[in-house]
């Protein structure tokens, strides 16, 4: 598995990645939050405009591949005294053929060179995901309803995984 870490000033792979994050977001998203806040959550995290900003103020994003296709995508930060992790992605074909277990080993080592001793997430309350992120060792810590603004709450789990 490679990860290929996204430059600021790379336009045409930020544009891809965008491409990318609305592709896969909106697929798994739809069903579970409605297509109203999905398509909102979109404009304001996965632009090409949000994720420049975002990568200006210390995430990190990488497309992730396999035999030179890419799979998925990844994106994260430092915390306080854990690495978030943002955005954990594998279009659905990709899915529950263990490259979750490689995306997080990567997450892992990247948060222990920076120092930090956990990785924190947070997990739409009706995501079946929360299933493959208990299996990859994570426990919830609390839970979180954020208003993310234009009537719409992020309505989550928020999952642990000390390392």
């Amino acid at each position: 598995m490679e990860f290929i870490r996204l430059d600021v000033k790379d336009e045409k792979a930020v544009e891809s990645m965008s491409s990318m994050a609305y592709a896969i977001v909106r697929d798994h998203f739809d069903p579970i939050i409605g297509k109203a806040q999905n398509d909102y959550m979109l404009e304001k995290f996965q632009t090409v405009s949000a994720i420049r900003d975002q990568l200006v103020h210390g995430y990190q994003y990488f497309f992730v591949k396999e035999e030179g296709r890419t799979i998925g995508f990844l994106a994260y930060y430092p915390k306080h005294e854990c690495m978030y992790l943002s955005k954990f992605y594998l279009y659905k074909e990709e899915r529950g053929k263990g490259y979750s277990r490689k995306m997080l080993d990567f997450v892992i080592q990247k948060t222990r060179e920076a120092g930090l001793s956990c990785i924190e997430l947070n997990v739409n309350r009706n995501n079946d995901a929360i299933l493959a992120y208990e299996k990859l060792g994570f426990v919830k810590i609390r839970e979180e309803k954020n208003d993310i603004g234009q009537g719409f709450f992020m309505d989550d789990f928020v999952y642990r995984l000390d390392i």
